[in-house]
């Protein structure tokens, strides 16, 4: 039934706790895994502190030359991390493989992605933000589950110990 499975990732142990659901899905319908992080572009960094005011940080704005070593960074740090993930689902016998992709709306790229590449089934895990934190970031999990029109693997993670 789910012959491609989106599994998305953003580098933390969080994120990381929708795996077993997906690798068994995968194991079910003999899928396969396509793990996607998307890096996204800084538009601001924030200075350790504020000259002569101690412990205040600011935001500055970042030129293009330092976002483009930023994202170099940020890209080959995902790389990394994505292919010991699929490493390790490939030592449990599953079929997998990585892919990264850039742009400042980490819900839009997903959903983009799974429309371009024939994506049966989305998994992820919320960060389960509510409230204020919700209402200024946003959800990403929300927005893919509106705009894919896709099935959703969809998990509210432990917190982090």
């Amino acid at each position: 039934m789910f012959q491609r499975i989106l599994v998305c990732l953003d580098g933390s142990k969080l994120a990381e706790q929708i795996l077993p659901y997906a690798a068994e899905e995968a194991l079910h319908f003999d899928s396969k895994l396509i793990l996607l992080q998307v890096v996204t572009l800084p538009g601001t960094i924030v200075t350790p502190a504020v000259p002569g005011v101690p412990g205040v940080p600011v935001p500055v704005p970042v030129s293009a030359k330092a976002k483009a070593e930023a994202m170099q960074k940020e890209e080959a740090t995902a790389r990394s991390y994505l292919e010991s993930a699929v490493k390790l689902l490939q030592a449990k016998g599953l079929n997998a493989e990585w892919v990264t992709r850039q742009g400042p709306l980490v819900g839009e790229a997903i959903v983009n992605y799974a429309k371009q590449n024939k994506i049966d089934l989305i998994a992820m895990a919320t960060h389960g933000r509510s409230g204020l934190g919700r209402a200024v970031l946003g959800s990403i999990a929300d927005y893919v589950l509106r705009e894919s029109g896709l099935p959703i693997l969809l998990i509210h993670p432990k917190k982090e110990v």
